[in-house]
């Protein structure tokens, strides 16, 4: 008999918001979608010009990326971040890192009997790419929780997608180290590393983390938040070369490739940063604007030192808030998307226009 894989897998959660966004869109001004980080501002002109000059190019693009990609990517995460001067064959692109996730596990051939440890409030793909291998998710914030176990792979997530924390260099420096001891391969998903408002994260890749050494380890970026790429689906993974390469042959075999036209915008965004700093300081306006009225309406806010949301409670299960803020024409995603930690929290989100920020400011004012 045959078993579906979706089978495995839990619904999908943003389905289940239909009513809510319903309630939301029947309000007089308008629904304001503040339940998913889908960036609205245009994509700069210079990365539109690259992907329409890098569409004349008309054979197969390689799958480990050109090395003008390369090369900009692995200068970008040294310049932006501070991490260690990786070679060409440290960076692989992939077609936006929610596919890179998902399949990650998969493709470093874990299956049935591994165990991926994944964040208690998360990211749902970490599990998700866990299931599709026929891998055990286990949820653990610290090497403590884990006792004895061996993993074969640990996800990562600073700053964190929804809750907004910011990991120290000191515990970063711990899981490495737990990490090697036990030859567990470290995925840190560093999608938000651009945008610290409150603290500063570092990157798994950051000498002060790994001693220089990126054995074991994978840097997982995007271009979707910090240069409004998401559209593009362009991300692209980063460190040891070993295990790049490793990804790299399986990615090959299955034309996971990167769209030529894409790795030549993706190239120019990482080889400038002013597009990058605009649109940080678009976010922190509207980060402003909005955590004085999310905190004016009796919510707390915790954590969001960094990232695209604001990691807030009522002090209730938060599918009452979520129906709460649907009354006001606010749409929110409810905490329990990211695990039972995150039962009494909502994850709201910056991205959307400034007209749009002002109004839900205003609706909870």
């Amino acid at each position: 008999m045959r078993v579906s894989p979706a089978s495995r897998l839990p619904d999908f959660p943003w389905d289940t918001l239909a009513d809510a966004k319903a309630t939301a869109a029947a309000h007089p001004g308008g629904i304001v979608d503040l339940s998913v980080g889908t960036p609205v501002d245009p994509v700069a002109e210079p990365i539109r010009r690259a992907l329409y000059e890098g569409s004349e190019f008309p054979g197969y693009p390689a799958t480990i990326g050109t090395g003008a990609l390369r090369e900009a990517a692995a200068a970008a995460l040294n310049r932006r971040y501070a991490a260690v001067e990786l070679p060409e064959s440290g960076i692989l692109p992939v077609i936006g890192t929610k596919e890179a996730i998902a399949w990650l596990p998969s493709t470093l051939g874990l299956g049935a009997g591994d165990t991926v440890v994944i964040p208690e409030v998360a990211y749902p793909t970490y599990e998700v790419g866990a299931l599709l291998a026929g891998a055990t998710p286990v949820r653990a914030d610290g090497t403590a929780q884990l006792g004895p176990a061996r993993p074969k792979l640990l996800f990562l997530n600073s700053p964190s997608n929804p809750t907004g924390k910011v990991l120290p260099t000191s515990h970063l420096r711990k899981v490495v180290a737990w990490a090697r001891e036990r030859g567990v391969i470290v995925a840190s998903d560093e999608c938000y590393l651009g945008l610290a408002w409150d603290a500063e994260p570092v990157s798994v890749l950051d000498p002060r983390v790994n001693d220089g050494d990126v054995t074991g380890l994978i840097a997982i970026h995007s271009l979707s938040k910090t240069s409004n790429l998401a559209s593009y689906r362009a991300g692209f993974l980063a460190g040891d070369s070993a295990l790049i390469g490793e990804l790299a042959a399986v990615r090959k075999h299955a034309g996971l490739i990167v769209p030529f036209p894409v790795q030549a915008a993706m190239t120019y965004a990482l080889s400038v940063d002013e597009h990058e700093a605009e649109q940080r300081e678009r976010y922190a306006r509207r980060r402003g604007d909005l955590k004085k009225a999310v905190e004016g309406a009796g919510f707390r806010v915790d954590h969001s030192e960094a990232g695209l949301y604001l990691w807030s409670t009522r002090d209730e299960p938060c599918r009452d808030t979520v129906a709460w803020l649907a009354e006001r024409g606010i749409l929110v995603a409810p905490g329990e998307f990211y695990g039972p930690a995150g039962a009494r929290h909502v994850r709201i989100a910056m991205t959307a226009t400034d007209e749009r920020i002002s109004a839900a400011a205003e609706r909870l004012s």
